[in-house]
């Protein structure tokens, strides 16, 4: 399995959990968006959106993808959950699996989408917007999304967002709160989103996935 991620991508970091959660041994090749290698013609070969991560499956794990690149984190992570179902990333029963879909989308659809590294540098490139107002634009939507996600997960007591083990809800989560604290966004506000960070922080899987403990 080959990996093209960058440290701090959001979207990345959900894979990387995904795959220390399976317990699979994968090979990282990094891709640097600072330096732009996203958009070199050596990555958009290999994967046309020029975005990061992009997934080589293991060969062995079945001959439909033919050593052929998968983009987008979450269709990565459900290609992974069917592939090699345990643990399981998603609950068996089908209203609980929608809702923890509720939670993931709702970071990688609304939240994440507003803030990731192409919009704040369009924002501050060709819209010629300062740096306070970007900051302002992204802790605006941040907060918009935070709150809402805090009500959806303290409607029970559960260490994680959708139960007693890490899900898609959780893989998600983490990555959107690291990056709000890069950014100097007060989370303090937030304390049952907070708790359930505690309990993942604390599992091996999300303390390796961690962009402190990767290659830049």
């Amino acid at each position: 399995m080959i990996l093209y991620d960058y440290y701090r991508s959001s979207a990345s970091y959900r894979v990387r959990i995904a795959l220390n959660l399976k317990g699979l041994e994968y090979a990282q090749q990094p891709v640097s968006l600072l330096d732009n290698e996203q958009n070199s013609t050596t990555y958009t070969a290999l994967n046309p959106s020029g975005l990061v991560p992009g997934f080589i499956p293991d060969p062995a794990a079945g001959s439909e993808n033919d050593g052929e690149l998968l983009s987008q984190s979450l269709a990565i992570i459900e290609y992974l959950d069917e592939r090699y179902p345990e643990p399981p990333l998603l609950p068996s029963d089908p209203w609980q699996k929608a809702k923890c879909r509720e939670i993931a989308f709702a970071i990688a659809c609304d939240i994440h989408p507003l803030n990731n590294l192409r919009v704040l540098k369009y924002l501050t490139g060709p819209l010629a917007i300062d740096e306070s107002e970007k900051m302002a634009w992204y802790h605006h939507w941040l907060k918009q999304g935070l709150q809402s996600l805090e009500v959806m997960v303290s409607r029970h007591s559960h260490p994680f967002c959708c139960g007693d083990e890490p899900s898609l809800a959780d893989i998600c989560l983490i990555p959107q709160l690291y990056n709000a604290k890069r950014f100097g966004f007060d989370l303090s506000h937030y304390p049952r989103l907070l708790d359930i960070e505690a309990h993942c922080q604390a599992l091996p899987a999300f303390i390796a996935a961690h962009p402190d403990n990767q290659q830049p």
